[in-house]
C-alpha cells in the first residue's frame, strides 16, 4: 500500500545572521551567502503492506512527524519518492483546519471539505459525527469558545468518519477525557480490523506494542531499523540497534 524510496527532506539555512533584506541582497550580490544544510529525513526507505499497522518510534526531532507529512502529501521530498495505493486520511495536528470564528456545525463542513469529503457525504454522516463527538449541545457555539479537548473531539470525529485505505495517525489517541479516549481507541481498532493500513506515531510504547505489526525506528532523520514490534521496542528502550 505504501512504498517510500530513498526520501530526503533537506532544509537550507543561512550560515550568517542576516538582519534585513538589504543585508541579504548585498551578501547575494557579492557572492557571500553561505548556507548550512539540515536533513530532517535522509535516505528513508520502507514499504507497508495492505492491512498492516506500522508504528514509528524515535526521540523528539527524529523526523517522525516530518515523515508522516511527506507520506500524507503535505511536504514534498527534496529527493526520493512516495507511492500510495488508495485514499489517505491523515490525522495530523487535529483542529488545524478549523476557523475559530465559525460554529462547530460550520466547521464540520469546512474541515470535512479540507479533508476531501463532499458536502453530500458530510450531510449523510453529520449525525454520526455529532453523536461521536458528544458535542450536540455546543454545535451552534463558535469554536473559539470550545476547550482544547472539545476541539480535538470534534476534529477526531470528523477525521475518523470515513473508512480509508491508509490512515496516518500522529499522537492523537489521547483526545479529550478518559471515556472519550477509550472510545477513540475503539474506533481506531475498528478501522484496523476492517483492513485499513495504519501508520502510527506514538511515544506510548505500550500502545505501540498492542497495536502494531512492525515498528520503524528513526534517529536523526535516518532509519535505525524496521522489524517486528517486540525486538525494535526492546532495542529502542536500550538505545541499541537490535
Amino acid at each position: 500500500m505504501i512504498t517510500v524510496s530513498q526520501v530526503d527532506i533537506c532544509y537550507r539555512m543561512p550560515h550568517d545572521k542576516i538582519q534585513s533584506m538589504k543585508e541579504y541582497l548585498v551578501a547575494l550580490l557579492h557572492g557571500k551567502l553561505r548556507y548550512d544544510f539540515f536533513y530532517a529525513l535522509h535516505d528513508v526507505s520502507f514499504h507497508v503492506g495492505r492491512g498492516e499497522v506500522l508504528g514509528i518510534l524515535g526521540d523528539n526531532g527524529a523526523g517522525k512527524s516530518t515523515l508522516l507529512k511527506v507520506i500524507a502529501g503535505i511536504l514534498k521530498p527534496t529527493s526520493g519518492s512516495v507511492r500510495i495505493r488508495g485514499n489517505v486520511v491523515p490525522m495530523l495536528e487535529l483542529g488545524s483546519g478549523f476557523d475559530y470564528d465559525l460554529t462547530g456545525r460550520e466547521n464540520i463542513f469546512l474541515n470535512g471539505a479540507i479533508l476531501g469529503y463532499s458536502e453530500k457525504f458530510l450531510q449523510e454522516k453529520f449525525r454520526e459525527i455529532v453523536a461521536f463527538s458528544e458535542l450536540e449541545a455546543f454545535l451552534d457555539v463558535p469554536v473559539r469558545n470550545y476547550s482544547s479537548g472539545m476541539v480535538m473531539r470534534l476534529a477526531f470525529s470528523i477525521a475518523s468518519v470515513v473508512e480509508p485505505d491508509v490512515l496516518i495517525v500522529d499522537e492523537i489517541l489521547a483526545v479529550g477525557d478518559v471515556p472519550f479516549q477509550e472510545k477513540s481507541y475503539a474506533r481506531m481498532l475498528e478501522l484496523m480490523h476492517r483492513g485499513t493500513t495504519v501508520l502510527l506515531v506514538s511515544h506510548n510504547l505500550e500502545q505501540i506494542q498492542r497495536l502494531c505489526d512492525r515498528v520503524l525506528w528513526l534517529k536523526d532523520g535516518r532509519v535505525v531499523c524496521i522489524n517486528k514490534t517486540k525486538p525494535v521496542c526492546d532495542a529502542y528502550v536500550k538505545g541499541k540497534r537490535p
